[in-house]
C-alpha cells in the first residue's frame, strides 16, 4: 500500500461537514483539522498499482463542501 496526504480548504463553514463525509465514505486512514492555509489534512492508502490522481479526483474532489485540494505524495517513513 501506498500513502499519500491530501490537504484540503473547505468552504467557509464547511470543515466539519467535509471531515464527517470523508469519515463515513472509509475512504481515509486518518482526518485532522489543522490551522493556516488548508483546514483538513487527510491520510489515504491506495494499493501500489493503483492512480492516486484517479483516486483524488474521483474519491475526494466528489465531496460537497470542498474548495481547493493540495496532494502531497510520500516517498519513504523514517
Amino acid at each position: 500500500m501506498v500513502p499519500f496526504f491530501v490537504m484540503i480548504k473547505c468552504q467557509l463553514g464547511k470543515t466539519y461537514q467535509v471531515a464527517n463525509a470523508i469519515a463515513d465514505a472509509e475512504i481515509a486512514s486518518e482526518v485532522y483539522s489543522t490551522s493556516g492555509d488548508y483546514d483538513l489534512l487527510v491520510k489515504f492508502y491506495v494499493d501500489n498499482d493503483a492512480d492516486i490522481g484517479h483516486f483524488v479526483n474521483e474519491k475526494v474532489h466528489p465531496i460537497g463542501g470542498i474548495q481547493d485540494t493540495k496532494t502531497i505524495i510520500t516517498f519513504k517513513a523514517f
